[in-house]
């Protein structure tokens, strides 16, 4: 199995990741939504608000949310801390499009800010973050390791950092159903719906070669990040993983 960085959505395009991921989302953007409704039966609402209770435990008042994509977790977070600030960083601008669509649309946002950037050299100044969230977008880095060492540069002593990201089941039969459904299912509907023929065959592809459980706690541990742990939700098909910079 090849590195997740390694694993690019247009295979033989010589572009580089990144800016093959940002092709991707730029594509898929109008119907990102939808399709992560459908292909999770709406439990990705479950994961977003278990996501949004471990950031708001540390009451932060500056909040970061990269790959924000389409703004769902920024809009939870500015809805749970109304009093918070949130950033939402993404290197699609179709992403973050849909993103300020919706904020307009529901009369504004507005302790929220939409930017473009890439997570991996955000540009956001040192320390200014009590916490950071970050939702189906690390296995996209084309650097896992200099993702969480941005995350680290950008977060305050103290400052938390919640991280969730798809994983494949283990179990015998959960994975063999979840092979079947990520290998066939939804990668036939991905193309009827979104007209991209490659993004949602990269999708499980990705997920079955990013490190997860312990291999990415010790990513997040070799970063200098302490109290880092991880829940598994759905039988295992998505994860949840939290940790602090040092004081």
């Amino acid at each position: 199995m090849p590195e997740v960085e390694n694993i690019n959505p247009y295979g033989g395009d010589r572009r580089s990741k990144d800016r093959q991921v940002q092709s991707m989302f730029d594509n898929i953007a109008p119907a990102y939504d939808m399709m992560n409704h459908l292909m999770t039966g709406f439990l990705d609402r479950y994961w977003l608000r278990c996501l949004v209770k471990e950031a708001a435990e540390v009451k932060p008042k500056r909040i970061i949310d990269l790959a924000t994509g389409t703004g769902d977790v920024a809009f939870a977070l500015a809805r749970r801390l109304p009093e918070a600030s949130v950033t939402g960083l993404d290197l699609s601008e179709g992403m973050l499009d849909k993103a300020r669509e919706k904020a307009a649309g529901t009369g504004g946002a507005r302790n929220i800010t939409f930017v473009q950037g890439d997570c991996l050299s955000t540009g956001l100044p040192e320390g200014s973050a009590d916490a950071i969230t970050i939702a189906y977008g690390v296995r996209n880095f084309a650097d896992i390791a200099a993702g969480y060492r941005e995350m680290m540069r950008i977060l305050k002593p103290g400052g938390k950092l919640c991280v969730l990201e798809l994983s494949a089941p283990t179990g015998k039969l959960t994975g063999a159903f979840y092979r079947l459904y990520a290998g066939k299912v939804i990668p036939a509907v991905g193309r009827m719906l979104s007209h991209d023929t490659r993004a949602y065959s990269y999708l499980p592809e990705s997920i079955a070669a990013v490190p997860s459980g312990g291999a990415m706690l010790s990513m997040i541990n070799d970063t200098g990040f302490v109290r880092a742990r991880y829940r598994r939700f759905t039988f295992g098909v998505c994860t949840l993983y939290t940790a602090y910079k040092p004081l």
